[in-house]
């Protein structure tokens, strides 16, 4: 048997076909598998390293805001659909699935559409009690429709064919060990609570959760293990706020330290490889700055971030010893400091995400995103190296 899975954008969508496709496995173990993903969404690392095979198109969504930039972007869209249709009927002629599955995201959308065309069978996955656009598009074209809770059907079209069936669930979150999963965690026997807003975090959620969070840190009684995602970086200081001191809580654990150093340990010795990082794309916020290390790491492996701290150590040292040739003392004492900047800017970094510090907001330099903090290290290591040209010329 052959199937065909497309899915993707952020976890909500990736996951669940991961989860069909590893039942549909364990039960026809010599099915073949194809997912197909939106070219530089999540999917495109979770899905290799989930150990299938996956094919890209590129796709898009519109954009609503009256703008120039929106009405390029709108333009592209279009442009795209069109392309991205091709795209995916060459994908299913060419694998011939028996049945295609989306779990939704704008990639599902001209593959599943196709597939439909093409006479293959069709089904979609809405994992929520509102469907997203594209599965409700997709509604009236596929031969089932499964749904999550039942809530959901009314949002779709009546004369689609309906199955409550749940959402689908991992094999290995029902198997995991207990006393394993608590030793991981590092949780007593105290009830332990677990609450998200998926991969990108969203906001209601986090806010909601904040007054629970600081109420179970006054009185103990839970332990509570929160993961505010990718864009919810302003909810510790949310914690401050209403009073709840992370430090002191010993039943509290905001996963984003902890989650940089299962990312250091996953690495192991040589690595995962360039680009194969799993914590980056769903459990470190803002990974390409504040725990741009830990990926680092996670990738390269042990060997490669001591290669790196060699490098930084011998840029400070180089840095220091240029200027201390310096005969000029204001010349001497900018040199060093600059120089001793970077140094500490690194050291901060990694006691940040080996959980010695509080999260700073110091990135790593010249490794973190962001053009200005680029422009900066590099004004000052051209300083360091206008002071060594100086002391030179005295020299000469």
């Amino acid at each position: 048997m052959r199937v065909l899975l497309a899915g993707g954008g952020t976890a909500g969508h990736i996951n669940p076909a991961l989860a069909i496709a590893g039942f549909i496995k364990q039960k026809k173990p010599d099915t073949e598998f194809l997912f197909v993903g939106n070219k530089g969404g999540m999917e495109e690392t979770l899905v290799p390293q989930a150990g299938y095979n996956m094919k890209f198109i590129v796709i898009s969504g519109f954009n609503r805001k009256l703008s120039p930039k929106g009405l390029v972007d709108n333009v592209k869209t279009v442009k795209r659909t069109i392309t991205s249709s091709i795209d995916a009927k060459k994908i299913i002629k060419e694998f011939k699935p028996d049945i295609c599955i989306g779990t939704g995201g704008y990639v599902s959308g001209p593959v599943i559409r196709a597939a439909a065309k093409l006479g293959v069978k069709t089904v979609i996955h809405e994992q929520n009690a509102y469907p997203g656009i594209t599965n409700k598009m997709l509604a009236k074209e596929v031969d089932k429709v499964m749904l999550a809770v039942p809530d959901a059907k009314k949002h779709f079209d009546k004369k689609a064919d309906f199955a409550v069936t749940g959402n689908p669930v991992r094999s290995k979150i029902l198997t995991a060990n207990r006393e394993e999963a608590r030793a991981k965690l590092g949780v007593d026997e105290r009830p332990v609570v677990l609450s998200f807003g998926g991969s990108l975090g969203a906001r209601k959620i986090n806010e909601g959760v904040a007054d629970l969070i600081a109420r179970s840190g006054i009185d103990g009684r839970y332990q509570h293990i929160h993961a505010y995602g990718k864009y919810g970086k302003w909810f510790p200081d949310l914690l401050k706020e209403k009073g709840c001191d992370l430090e002191k809580a010993d039943n509290l654990d905001i996963r984003e330290t902890r989650n940089s150093l299962y990312a250091i340990g996953s690495g192991g010795l040589w690595g995962l490889g360039l680009g194969q990082s799993r914590q980056k794309f769903l459990y470190l916020p803002e990974p390409q700055n504040d725990f741009i290390f830990a990926i680092v790491v996670e990738e390269l492996g042990l060997v490669g971030a001591v290669l790196i701290l060699l490098i930084f150590a011998l840029l400070v040292w180089r840095g220091i010893t240029l200027s201390l040739r310096s005969k000029d003392n204001f010349g001497k004492l900018l040199g060093i400091g600059l120089t001793s900047q970077i140094g500490l800017q690194v050291i901060l970094n990694i006691l940040v995400i080996t959980d010695w510090l509080p999260n700073t907001g110091i990135s790593l330099p010249f490794f973190s995103y962001g053009g200005s903090s680029l422009i900066m290290l590099l004004a000052q290591m051209g300083l360091v190296l206008s002071v060594s040209r100086t002391a030179n010329i005295e020299k000469q």
